[in-house]
């Protein structure tokens, strides 16, 4: 990611993260719906794994606000 590179390196900056936080989201919700199985892993387990990618992308999301806000 861009460092101190002002405004320009900033919006960089956030347009990676938000990437970053869409894809997550993107590909949690679709292990979650089947829509992306995963091949020799039982669908049970892929569900669980999309739950798992879905919780930790949105408490990363709020860590890193909180961390923003300090």
């Amino acid at each position: 990611m861009a460092k101190g590179g002002g405004t320009l390196g900033m919006l960089v900056s956030l347009a990676v993260w938000l990437t970053g936080i869409l894809v997550s989201l993107a590909v949690g919700f679709g292990m979650i719906d089947k829509i992306l199985p995963i091949k020799f892993i039982p669908e049970s387990v892929t569900v669980i794994a999309g739950w798992i990618v879905v919780i930790l992308t949105l408490v990363s999301v709020i860590l890193a606000i909180i961390h923003k806000l300090r």
